[in-house]
């Protein structure tokens, strides 16, 4: 089969047709990588790929991540194992709840996330879309003073601080990150280590911005964020079952869509960590 690339509208992503991901040769994976480098977010439409097969996908990026409970792909439902709809309040979903802010998966742990898989289970009749925005249009969309003023700043990035502020007190434990005395500590401006791009780096997990209060630094965030996702530079999938998306998250921003909580709505997601030259900490360099 011949590989169909079909370009988005807006300035990131692509869908991926004439390809089997479970069965994928060296040739195929060298033009899937050029593509993941140019769009950013490539959409796999109705591949219906095994948990063992999407984590044999995912290791062509790199090395899985280990996530909560050291597991390297994790079921995100609103079900339990019980066969129950978890309660909207449960330490759950309210965990589930933060991915409906614009982030980058991992910058708060010392080594942010290189790219994130996600394959749709089981979807509700409407909502449950996941967004998508482009960091290295958004760069080049601020002006040249604003440019000017972040190249050298950098921000701590707290998963503790981003729930608070939806009024969830996470615990501490695996796969929640650090603290604000010793959260890692990212770049505003981060050029990728592949294309050599400059993208912004930003999100709702940062806690605060070197050299900046607390209040001129959520002012700026939201700032950056506003000029980066907007129309043009934002692309927004509904899923299908078996439908897989691979996305970069060192030049892009995602976020989950609510959806009717009445309802099931399984994915599947694993985890490539970063290369430690590039994803790693400016403040945990040495780890």
């Amino acid at each position: 089969m011949t590989i169909e690339i079909e370009e988005s509208n807006v300035s990131l992503g692509a869908k991926i047709r004439g390809l089997k991901l479970n069965a994928l040769s060296e040739k195929d994976w060298i033009e899937v990588h050029k593509a993941f480098l140019k769009y950013a977010v490539l959409i796999f439409p109705e591949q219906h790929l095994t948990q063992e097969e999407q984590e044999q996908f995912s290791a062509r990026f790199g090395k899985i991540e280990n996530l909560v409970d050291n597991l390297k792909t994790i079921p995100l439902t609103n079900k339990a194992s019980n066969g129950e709809l978890y309660e909207q309040d449960s330490e759950w979903m309210k965990l589930l709840k933060g991915n409906e802010g614009w982030h980058t998966d991992s910058s708060y742990m010392p080594l942010a996330a290189k790219a994130s898989i996600l394959s749709a289970r089981i979807v509700p009749t409407t909502g449950g879309e996941t967004e998508w925005a482009d960091m290295r249009a958004g760069y080049e969309a601020l002006d040249n003073a604003t440019q000017k003023k972040i190249e050298h700043l950098n921000a701590y990035h707290s998963y503790f601080h981003s729930q608070a502020k939806i009024g969830h007190t996470v615990k501490q434990g695996a796969g929640y990150g650090f603290n604000a005395s010793d959260a890692p500590l990212h770049p505003l401006v981060k050029t990728h280590p592949e294309t050599k791009i400059p993208a912004l780096f930003i999100g709702r997990h940062i806690h605060i911005i070197q050299g900046l209060s607390e209040k001129k630094t959520e002012k700026l965030v939201a700032k950056l964020t506003d000029i980066a996702c907007k129309k043009g530079t934002t692309l927004l999938h509904k899923w299908k079952p078996g439908d897989l998306v691979v996305w970069d998250n060192r030049c892009v921003l995602h976020r989950a869509l609510p959806y009717p909580l009445t309802e099931e709505r399984l994915m599947l997601h694993t985890r490539v960590a970063g290369d430690s030259r590039s994803e790693r900490a400016i403040n945990h360099a040495t780890a």
